[in-house]
């Protein structure tokens, strides 16, 4: 049995601009998007954490360096230039598999620029019962 787990994701990027007039899909920083594992033309999930929205999409490169998190086309109705947002791309894998894997988890300053990268995430009040 194939079961869907986090591949990896980037926490709390700033969106750095919205654009309706586009085909499709986020434009991304490419150093993010090695960073998280993505591959261009990967399905990943955005989740908007300033107003809740929610939607599927698929990763293109933009500028290395830039920053760039630049929503485009239909999303640009439920995503804002200025908006906080989780990116996450799963994947398909049997148990076997997923026992030796942990994901990519990149974490970004406000000009989405890596400050760290994790194989785990863990809320506050669990982090802390580990220290």
């Amino acid at each position: 049995m194939l079961r869907h787990f986090l591949l990896g994701k980037i926490h709390r990027a700033t969106v750095t601009r919205a654009s309706l007039d586009y085909v499709g899909s986020i434009t991304l920083d490419p150093l993010l998007i090695e960073a998280a594992g993505f591959l261009e033309n990967e399905k990943i999930d955005i989740y908007d954490v300033t107003n809740g929205s929610r939607l599927s999409t698929y990763v293109i490169p933009g500028i290395p360096g830039s920053g760039e998190v630049g929503i485009n086309g239909a999303a640009a109705h439920l995503v804002d230039a200025g908006d906080l947002v989780i990116l996450a791309a799963y994947g398909w894998m049997s148990e076997e598999e997923a026992q030796g894997r942990l994901p990519k988890v990149v974490f970004v300053d406000a000009q989405n620029r890596i400050t760290s990268k994790e194989s785990q995430e863990r809320t506050p009040a669990v982090a802390n019962a580990f220290a």
